[in-house]
């Protein structure tokens, strides 16, 4: 059971959503940071968006996605995300494993954080967007 599991706290994993210029078109996607000095394996990502626009309860589809491994220092590309969810919450659930200790974190973009006043560069990517640790 979920409440047997000892999880450890989060440390060196990021999540970041970016923006890139592709033949002239903006595109933005949602990238996985590995800051740590060892790899991570089998590393789950559940996301989805919920929130109110216009006054009408919305909701995404759940999408799921696996990286058998991710490298020490290295980055991953989870999702391209369209700019019209950005009005909305958008939760990503992170699991995965170092050696044998399972990790697990959910990391929210909350309505409003993908505001142009938010946007930084993020060195690990030499993109800009909105980190979330």
């Amino acid at each position: 059971m979920k409440k047997d599991i000892d999880f450890q706290p989060v440390t060196g994993v990021k999540l970041a959503i970016a923006r890139e210029v592709v033949n002239g078109q903006t595109e933005w996607a949602v990238y996985m940071i590995n800051l740590n000095l060892i790899e991570l394996s089998t590393v789950m990502v559940t996301s989805k968006g919920y929130g109110v626009i216009a006054g009408e309860e919305k909701k995404t589809s759940t999408l799921r996605h696996v990286i058998q491994e991710l490298g020490a220092q290295s980055i991953a590309k989870i999702e391209p995300i369209d700019p019209a969810l950005f009005a909305l919450h958008n939760e990503y659930w992170v699991s995965y494993y170092i050696l044998d200790q399972i990790f697990d974190k959910k990391f929210i973009f909350t309505e409003g954080s993908m505001d142009e006043g938010n946007i930084k560069y993020i060195p690990e990517l030499g993109l800009e967007g909105v980190l979330h640790a």
